[in-house]
């Protein structure tokens, strides 16, 4: 130990504490030559009670150990990312500690360890008689009272909630000074015998070992050996373990960590701690440890530090380091873990945990490669961000998660929009991320879901046309009435169009005209179900521009719901660690995706078919097309192209990619990053280096078919308006689910300005979301035409001909206004198909100048 100076006050104490203490030695002296006796228990005399009375039992806990986070590499091992710790620690059995290591300890430590019952008389008798009397301190303790005041310092470090309460804990625990120093002394000494009667001499060296601090945070010899020499516990040499033994007896003076100390360094060959193990290497000759020739040639080695720091933190992932902080946060937001949230970061830092994630890190190389060829870290001018994580439909495993800057947590370097930061764009703000970006058109996937949920079809019409909106449902919070005017990207106004062709060019009108036959409280609760929600935590806003994608989301949130989509509806909770073992190997529990039937999957599935055509020819993800497997999904830009978005992927793995401002309104095409693209541009090329890895390694099915009723147009009879005012009409017509137009006045005794006629006509089968234009009556009717006298001739009768033949049938008889209808009839061969009836009927009387119109039975119309 080394030399204190003791003041009057401290001898005058020592003194009294000799007194006492040497009350209980001559009990000692006898306790410790026969252990038996100690175990018994002897109450010879009062003072031998006093000691009696002492507690004789230590709870050994759990000492703390470092957690580790592990991903899955190329070859299916096991990769550390990163560890975690209060106490760099690694508890190792008997068997991986070399035995030179554990002989080193009982030379140099305590000698008499093998024969003594938890005190060493002889050496304590001896610090006493050289502490008080002669006046230098010395170290009488024996390793099992080492370990006992190791095991009470540890219980402080867990036990106490504040570093105050840790350090007068401590100071208990350690104090050596006065009455209360030989008080410590005696509990110690007591605990020493009852961990004896517990623990066998093995066990208590091996814990002693495990739990000895080597400096610093560095605890246990396993990691002391990895910390300072870079090999295994079992690997020490002779002379490597008299360094680490050397250690112990002083950490932080004698660590060989510190080569600029000017007392201790490489500049003097750590003199302090070579003269200590030269010490602990002459003890070992001494104990008849190792032989003269191994002697010599350990001293002879002089002490050459190879220090390997060990992982600490998310910064040593590299670029897995945003994927290793959201593990870390899932850990944190977990009661499983503790019950409150100091408690969680308690277990990461010292539970000893073994996390094996879901990363694939070989898709997380191809992530982040993808996003740094594209996108700087900074910009002068733009505080430009990009962010990409890909989950695996049905599972919601999270296979990779990149961005593109570098992690830290130093205020000193981080800034919004720099090169470093601890924000996680890809989560939410609750799981160390963002408050989430606008996602602009990628919201439209969820409208189309809601309206393939309500019946609607693929190849139903509504108008694209530009025009102000005023009305929406919404069953939750009452109607919107406020007026909105979307327009479209390219400025276009299509006119009549199909949700499947609105989908392929994203159009904005379309998508607008389709959630006005909605409820807008359905379409949210679907998003919702499919598992969208805002990046703060607040609820989803609902408003006619949210339609269009003003709230503000993650990425992980965006590529959840599309991989439900993926999985034929669905629909499972992101999931990034696979499984969790604690120190002594035993499996805990971690935490499951929730997986639900968001919709059907005749729903999904439909709406795949239609986001698969967003990746074909015209399509607004074309540029990002990958071949091998078939691939779905939604592009998406916020207002005034602040953010970019790519959502999709195949049935195996699905990416959500954004590209953006971090902070500020920049439009994305008008910023030039890498390769001379527009950040806009960007987004493509990103995507598709993610998903060429993600096929090649993963593969895709075909999508699972759509339903056939959800992508035929429907066929309903037009109601008679006729009479009604334009406002009564268009309300039917729209509860028929029709659009209107108002045409210009015709000539009728109807009413003047009442609906005089429509077309199509009242009881014409057309298109649900067909456009019906409506014709007011001028009130004034047209005159009386004089009636032709018809010239009646006998209809042929063309059923079972083919519809070509028919007609020319039809045509050779004189009638040649034939009207062809098509119907589906199940079990039609492929082709024109044949006639199945016919108005008038083959046989009756009919004047060629009218209308025959025959029926068609088609396998498909």
């Amino acid at each position: 130990m080394p030399e204190q100076k003791r003041t009057a006050r401290g001898v005058l104490g020592g003194f009294l504490g000799f007194i006492g203490l040497s009350v209980a030695a001559g009990l000692l002296v006898t306790a410790a030559v026969t252990p038996a006796l100690a175990v018994t228990g002897i109450t010879a005399n009062n003072a031998i009670s006093v000691f009696d009375g002492l507690p004789d039992y230590l709870k050994v806990g759990k000492t703390m150990e470092k957690t580790n986070i592990w991903a899955t590499g190329s070859d299916g091992g096991q990769v550390l990312l990163a560890s975690f710790f209060d106490q760099n620690r690694e508890e190792v059995n008997w068997e991986q500690v070399s035995q030179f290591a554990k002989d080193a300890a009982v030379a140099a430590e305590d000698p008499r360890f093998y024969s003594h019952g938890g005190i060493d008389v002889m050496g304590t008798t001896r610090a006493v008689l050289k502490t008080y009397i002669g006046g230098d301190t010395q170290g009488g303790s024996s390793i099992t009272q080492q370990y006992v005041k190791n095991v009470l310092v540890q219980q402080c470090e867990v036990d106490s909630k504040s570093n105050e309460e840790l350090q007068a804990c401590a100071d208990e625990a350690t104090t050596a000074d006065g009455a209360s120093g030989a008080s410590r002394k005696l509990k110690e000494m007591r605990y020493a015998i009852g961990v004896e009667k517990d623990y066998s001499k093995d066990e208590i060296l091996l814990g002693y070992l495990n739990i000895a601090n080597f400096g610093a945070r560095t605890y246990g010899i396993q990691a002391a050996s990895k910390y300072y020499f870079g090999v295994n516990a079992a690997d020490l040499t002779i002379e490597q373990a008299a360094t680490l033994i050397a250690i112990v007896n002083y950490p932080s003076s004698l660590r060989i960590d510190q080569p600029n100390s000017e007392t201790n360094g490489a500049a003097n060959g750590y003199a302090k701690t070579l003269e200590r193990r030269d010490y602990v290497i002459g003890k070992m000759l001494e104990e008849g440890k190792i032989t003269q020739e191994q002697h010599d040639a350990a001293r002879a080695v002089p002490v050459t530090p190879v220090i390997n720091q060990p992982s600490t933190g998310c910064q040593t992932a590299g670029d897995s380091a945003y994927f290793c902080d959201y593990v870390t946060r899932v850990v944190k937001n977990d009661a499983a873990f503790g019950e409150t949230p100091e408690e969680r970061a308690a277990t990461l830092r010292r539970g000893g945990l073994q996390i094996f994630t879901t990363l694939d890190l070989d898709l997380q190389a191809a992530s982040a490669a993808a996003i740094n060829e594209y996108l700087p870290k900074s910009m002068e001018t733009v505080r430009i961000g990009g962010a990409a994580v890909t989950v695996q439909p049905g599972t919601g495993r999270v296979l990779a998660m990149a961005q593109n800057k570098s992690y830290s947590n130093d205020p000193d370097v981080t800034s919004p929009g720099g090169e470093f930061t601890s924000v996680n764009y890809n989560t939410d703000y609750k799981y160390g991320g963002s408050s989430g970006f606008d996602v602009g058109s990628t919201f439209k996937s969820m409208i189309l879901l809601d309206w393939l949920k309500n019946g609607h079809s693929l190849r139903e019409t509504v108008s694209g046309e530009k025009r102000t909106f005023s009305r929406w449902t919404d069953s939750c919070s009452g109607n919107y009435t406020k007026t909105y005017t979307p327009v479209n990207y390219d400025g276009t106004s299509p006119g009549q169009i199909t949700p499947i062709e609105a989908t392929k060019k994203s159009v904005n009108t379309a998508f607008v005209a389709m959630a006005q036959k909605l409820d807008m409280c359905d379409i949210y609760q679907t998003a919702e179900d499919m598992g969208i929600h805002r990046a703060d935590g607040d609820p989803l806003q609902r408003f006619p521009a949210t339609l269009l994608g003003s709230n503000e989301i993650a990425p992980l949130s965006l590529a959840t719901a599309i991989a439900g989509i993926a999985a034929q509806g669905l629909t499972c909770t992101p999931v990034a660690i696979e499984k969790i073992t604690g120190p002594e190997g035993e499996e805990i529990a971690p935490p499951k995706s929730q997986c639900t039937q968001a919709v059907t999957p005749e729903v999904a599935n439909t709406a795949a078919f239609a986001l698969g055509t967003v990746f074909d020819a015209g399509g607004t993800g074309a540029r990002a097309k990958v071949p091998g497997a078939p691939i779905m999904g939604k592009t998406g830009t916020a207002d005034e192209a602040r953010h970019s978005w790519i959502t999709g992927g195949t049935t195996k793995a699905v990416t959500s990619l954004w590209v953006g401002n971090v902070v500020g309104e920049a439009s994305m095409y008008d910023v030039r990053v890498l390769k001379g693209v527009s950040g806009f541009s960007a987004k493509f090329g990103i995507f598709s280096g993610i998903m060429r890895t993600a096929i090649a390694k993963y593969g895709g099915d075909a999508f699972a078919a759509p339903d056939d009723a959800l992508i035929r147009a429907k066929q309903v009879k037009v109601p008679d308006v006729t009479g009604q005012s334009v406002e009564a009409a268009t309300a039917t017509l729209a509860k028929a689910g029709f659009g209107t137009q108002v045409g210009a006045p015709v000539a009728s005794s109807v009413g003047a300005g009442l609906v005089a006629s429509s077309s199509p006509g009242a009881g014409a089968s057309v298109s649900t979301g067909s456009t019906i234009t409506l014709q007011p009556s001028t009130g004034t009717a047209p005159p009386a035409a004089p009636e032709p006298e018809p010239e009646e001739g006998s209809v042929p009768d063309t059923v079972g001909s083919p519809p070509d033949a028919a007609r020319a049938e039809l045509a050779a008889a004189g009638y040649n206004k034939v009207k062809e209808a098509c119907e589906v009839v199940p079990g039609t061969g492929a082709g024109p198909g044949t006639v199945k009836a016919q108005n008038p009927a083959g046989g009756t009387a009919a004047d060629p100048a009218g209308e025959v119109t025959i029926t068609v039975a088609k396998q498909k119309c």
